[in-house]
């Protein structure tokens, strides 16, 4: 059973706020009396809860990030970011992960709320009353990873529309014509600005066709079944551009183990978030690299430094990272 202040003074002979006095270093407790209140603490093993101690002083080292899934490699480099940022500041930082589910977005904001966290960075669920939720609880909150229309939230995010059309221009420079964007949800802001970039590149160059194949979910595993798919259709594209690097990845396992295709001869892959598997996949994987772990140590500048008006929204640009997987032809 673990021990309370209570059992720490009643051992001592002493009041809970003379327990209280020595937690908190105050000269009002003479030494002979302090000693007997620690050596009480060290014989029951009392730990001080220190959450309980800053509710009550009306404050909070204690920081929450909510992402849309933690397993997907680059969310977990935001995180990475977030939590140096914040350990630099004295504060701690929680994680949750929504897997893209308004109510669960919304039950870990609950749980946040009760914690009276100090901010909540998040990347938002589709659908989700989360900053609605926080204001009500007067509690800050940074969007990441995406733009946004409301002018009160602050936001740390990458021109993802300007990512999508480096990648479609990468391709289409190389004489691909037949180009196919795998991602979604469309309901996700990221998803939606990169397919409206590649759209972009591609009216530049009335003989290309795109294709867009939307996804539940943004995982190898869908990756592979969508590129499966392509393979087996009539008229297979000449490029895949996956919405992130996931997805490129799976179709890259795809082509590479059930056709006998080859990566980039017949089918180029470009791939977004520049995840470390990208660079050592069996054909390295080009890919559109967001900064992640400087998105999370901003994400948690924001939201203890109040943003001042010049820097509540701040937009990274993109830089494709070229490797063998869109390499250009080799000359027939």
């Amino acid at each position: 059973m673990t021990a309370s202040v209570r059992d720490v003074a009643s051992l001592a002979g002493v009041s809970v706020g003379t327990v209280s006095n020595v937690l908190n270093n105050r000269p009002s407790v003479s030494p002979s009396v302090a000693e007997r209140v620690r050596a009480a603490i060290a014989e029951l093993g009392y730990v001080p809860n220190a959450a309980a101690r800053q509710l009550r002083a009306g404050q909070s080292r204690t920081l929450a990030l909510v992402v849309l899934d933690v397993t997907n490699p680059f969310f977990a480099e935001v995180a990475r970011g977030a939590e140096d940022r914040a350990t630099e500041s004295g504060y701690v930082v929680l994680v949750g992960s929504t897997q893209h589910d308004a109510e669960r977005e919304s039950a870990y904001i609950d749980q946040f709320r009760q914690q009276r966290v100090a901010g909540v960075a998040l990347a938002l669920a589709p659908g989700g009353t989360a900053v609605d939720d926080l204001r009500a609880a007067g509690i800050p909150a940074v969007q990441v990873g995406a733009t946004t229309s409301d002018p009160d939230l602050p936001s740390v995010s990458v021109d993802d529309v300007r990512g999508g059309e480096v990648a479609a221009a990468h391709l289409l420079s190389q004489g691909r014509r037949t180009l196919t964007f795998i991602g979604g949800p469309l309901t996700i802001p990221q998803v939606r600005d990169r397919l409206a970039g590649v759209r972009r590149a591609i009216t530049e160059h009335p003989s290309a066709r795109l294709e867009v194949v939307e996804l539940d979910e943004m995982t190898v595993a869908a990756g592979r079944a969508a590129a499966s798919d392509l393979l087996r259709a009539d008229a297979r594209p000449d490029a895949v551009i996956g919405a992130n690097d996931l997805l490129a990845l799976g179709a890259l396992h795809a082509i590479t183990a059930e056709s006998s295709l080859r990566v980039p001869t017949d089918i180029a892959l470009v791939g977004y978030d520049d995840i470390d598997f990208a660079a050592t996949a069996i054909v390295p994987l080009s890919s559109v690299r967001q900064p992640a772990r400087e998105l999370g140590r901003r994400a948690v500048d924001m939201l203890l430094n109040q943003a001042t008006e010049t820097e509540r929204h701040l937009v990274f640009q993109p830089e494709l990272v070229v490797r063998a997987s869109s390499a250009e032809r080799p000359t027939q």
